[in-house]
């Protein structure tokens, strides 16, 4: 019998394991596709703000009032609204896949306003050096904002990877799986303070090993 067997008897550990898997998965899977789809909204708050390079006022409310209303909506009423897009696009409402679509779509504007800051950071007489040497659109943002607000971005992406671990944890409540829906079953309804101790101790080194790896390479991109 190994140690943490021995000090937690009541626990499965094989079910452990696979909660474990189960939110790196959805972690994994949410934060890809938060970015994919944050990036380029961040990049169009940015683009069309008032004083930037495409200004535009009118799409620059729509986009920020999108974004704001998405933002404010707690995690587990968004889940649950979306169901039935959920069910549309993946097939199912509930599970690894069922969770993807509603913490992309929770965090993915979370993420756009931070890309959004992170960009604003940029010295605007590179950007200006940049459009004086004829560069377009598409090659200040791909070749001067991208590349030097690199470690914005990468904090950015730190922070919200450490706010999907949250969500995921939220989305075992309403059967999402994973160590939330662990700590939800055994440890609230099952009254097995055991259960809550590991997942919650779990979740903590996680998020510790998400913000350690992201500090480091915010720290190499900031000295370059």
């Amino acid at each position: 019998m190994s140690p943490m067997q021995a000090l937690f008897p009541n626990i499965d550990w094989p079910e452990i394991g696979q909660a474990c898997i189960d939110t790196l998965l959805m972690l994994g899977g949410s934060l890809l596709f938060t970015i994919v789809l944050g990036l380029p909204l961040g990049v169009w708050l940015f683009l069309t703000a008032k004083g930037q390079l495409h200004a535009r006022p009118k799409l620059y409310a729509v986009l920020s009032l999108v974004v704001n209303v998405l933002r404010s909506i707690p995690f587990i009423i968004l889940m649950i609204l979306l169901i039935p897009v959920t069910q549309a696009i993946t097939g199912v409402s509930i599970g690894i896949r069922g969770a993807i679509v509603p913490l992309v779509i929770g965090a993915a504007p979370f993420f756009a306003r931070l890309v959004e800051t992170a960009l604003r950071e940029v010295d605007r007489g590179v950007i200006e050096a940049s459009q004086a040497m004829g560069a377009t659109t598409a090659q200040i943002v791909t070749r001067v904002l991208l590349p030097e607000a690199r470690a914005g971005l990468v904090a950015s992406t730190t922070v919200t990877a450490v706010a999907l671990v949250g969500y995921t944890a939220m989305g075992g409540i309403v059967g999402a799986g994973g160590l939330g829906a662990l700590a939800y079953q055994y440890g609230y309804n099952g009254y097995k303070p055991d259960y809550m101790l590991v997942t919650v101790a779990l979740l903590v080194v996680l998020v510790q090993v998400l913000q350690s790896l992201g500090d480091r390479l915010v720290s190499r991109y900031s000295r370059r």
